[in-house]
């Protein structure tokens, strides 16, 4: 049987388990970032990056806001980026083990 809060850190995981929503949370971490911007700096399609910026809207780790006329993202919780940066790291370390 699975507690509660381990169903809850299962599903952040699989909400972080995409390349594109674990780069979106990278380039917010550095700073607050228009679409157009990561629509740049991910060369993702629009309908891919709403999709992906949706999927972590709705988990909470990211907001939206209007400014110029356009939209633009920040991410809400900080120590995620930081999660994506640990599990960059270990899949590093693994891989030069050859593990991965």
């Amino acid at each position: 049987m699975h507690d509660p809060e381990h169903q809850r850190a299962a599903d952040f995981f699989r909400t972080l388990g995409h390349p594109t929503r674990m780069r979106i949370l990278e380039l917010l971490a550095v700073r607050d970032h228009a679409v157009h911007e990561m629509l740049e700096a991910l060369d993702a399609e629009p309908s891919n990056l709403s999709h992906q910026l949706a999927v972590l809207r709705r988990a909470g780790l990211v907001a939206s806001r209007r400014q110029d006329g356009e939209v633009v993202y920040s991410a809400t919780v900080p120590e995620a980026s930081k999660l994506v940066a640990a599990a960059r790291a270990i899949v590093g370390d693994l891989s030069g083990r050859g593990r991965a």
